[in-house]
């Protein structure tokens, strides 16, 4: 009888599950460290070997500023953070060695705005791939963040 009833638990319990699978369903796209998060990370891919851009949303949750200062990734030789600008009417980027996040803050990584470049793919990449890249900030913290590859048409 013992047998019997461990299997109906064992048959019931994949029902509590759910609620936690949901949850984890709900959180793809979006890394957690320390009061951090980002949402809605993705890589603008080109054919060929031009380089990608990264656009990403980060929320600083904790109660002291933040710093990043850059980004890494295995897929790429280099990651660096730009700024693109328009002066003039002529449209231009210029590299970022750091930016400060307050409290309570969102730092948008966006088109015509903040963004990682990625250079030199070290491999294959196409529409709908993921990319695993560590952001890194000025307190040694390191938060890893999958970015989904998209096609520039869809931002």
């Amino acid at each position: 009888m013992a047998t019997d009833r461990r299997e109906t638990r064992w048959q019931a319990s994949p029902h509590r599950l759910i609620p936690g699978l949901l949850a984890l369903l709900l959180m793809t796209g979006t890394a957690h460290a320390e009061g951090l998060t980002v949402t809605d990370a993705r890589l603008s891919l080109m054919p060929g070997d031009t380089p990608g851009a990264g656009y990403f949303h980060l929320h600083n949750g904790g109660d002291a500023p933040v710093t990043l200062v850059g980004a890494d990734s295995d897929a790429f030789a280099r990651v660096e953070m730009h700024m693109s600008m328009n002066k003039d009417g002529m449209a231009s980027m210029k590299p970022i060695s750091e930016l400060t996040i307050d409290p309570g803050e969102t730092l948008d990584f966006a088109p015509k705005g903040y963004h990682l470049m990625f250079m030199k793919r070290q491999g294959p990449l196409g529409m709908g791939d993921k990319v695993d890249v560590t952001l890194d900030f000025a307190d040694d913290t390191r938060l890893p963040v999958v970015f989904d590859v998209v096609s520039p048409a869809s931002l």
